[in-house]
């Protein structure tokens, strides 16, 4: 039997051919490699917010805060957050803080004043307030390397901190607070706030102790989360006193010039309306009565 003639292909389609499809192969490869995060720079603002998807930091240009001084009822933990930041800010040891208890009595107000004293106090430390919330703690790993790699203090700041039954988002932020191999990072401090002293309601502590097999083990897992918050502070319900003596302070702070029996009337009604007293319902009566007397705060 005959076989065909071997024909050889012309030069061209040896040597463009096989180069154009590896140049073809290469740039798809380069299309699905992971482009690496640029590092965020800190140097825009004195606070942020983590966003995810794409993972950013957005410069915050004005902080919603008040002035330290305007918050009344919480000295000691007043005294005691600001004397952790300053060391924290200063190089030195500091804790992580949980501040737990009364809705509306400044827990987020005073993390936000402490920051903005601190500046001043020591106004070379570079400290640097990063808000990260509470849907996006799985993310923390990631916010925490830029972090870790950045010339700079950051307090990360979690705003209404509380997890559900079936809420797995409080592993995230245990392997950072303290356990994992790299652990927290030194530049970096953690403040929580929350209405809740161990970040669950009590219903599902009392549920987990009667319905689980190893019932210490089971509660144990979810509240030593925040035992590892070394610094715990507690906020109660104000009297009566110190919600006027709020509102005092914001009229005095504001130029709100009002006669004092007036403002006594008018501000007890408010709360007999509203139910309840705290820093909040302070502000918002104050709001209304600033609003009404044409002073613009």
């Amino acid at each position: 039997m005959t076989l065909p003639p071997f024909v050889l292909p012309s030069e061209a389609k040896i040597s463009e051919e096989p180069a154009s499809d590896l140049r073809r192969i290469a740039e798809a490869l380069e299309r699905l490699s992971p482009v690496a995060d640029a590092q965020p720079d800190f140097g825009a603002a004195d606070a942020f917010v983590w966003h995810v998807g794409p993972d950013h930091v957005q410069p915050v240009a004005r902080v919603n805060r008040v002035a330290l001084d305007l918050l009344v009822g919480i000295g000691r933990s007043r005294d005691t957050l600001l004397a952790n930041t300053v060391q924290f800010a200063r190089g030195l040891p500091a804790n992580n803080a949980l501040l737990w208890g009364a809705r509306g009595m400044g827990k987020s107000s005073l993390v936000k004043a402490v920051h903005a004293a601190v500046l001043e106090q020591v106004p070379d430390c570079a400290l640097k307030l990063v808000e990260i919330q509470r849907e996006d703690l799985p993310s923390i790993g990631r916010l925490m390397a830029h972090l870790r790699k950045a010339d700079a203090r950051f307090i990360l700041f979690c705003d209404d901190l509380s997890f559900s039954h079936d809420d797995q988002h409080y592993k995230s932020l245990k392997a950072v607070l303290d356990g994992g191999v790299e652990g927290r990072p030194d530049n970096v401090v953690l403040y929580a706030t929350s209405n809740r002293r161990h970040l669950m309601p009590r219903d599902m502590i009392e549920n987990e102790r009667s319905s689980a097999i190893s019932p210490s083990e089971a509660v144990e897992e979810k509240v030593s989360l925040s035992d590892r918050f070394g610094l715990w502070l507690g906020f109660h319900p104000c009297d009566q006193d110190e919600y006027l003596a709020m509102i005092q302070g914001y009229c005095t702070a504001y130029g709100v010039h009002i006669d004092p029996a007036r403002l006594r009337a008018e501000a007890i009604e408010w709360q007999a309306t509203r139910g309840s007293r705290s820093g909040r319902v302070a502000w918002q009566f104050f709001t209304d009565l600033a609003g009404r007397e044409g002073v613009r705060i």
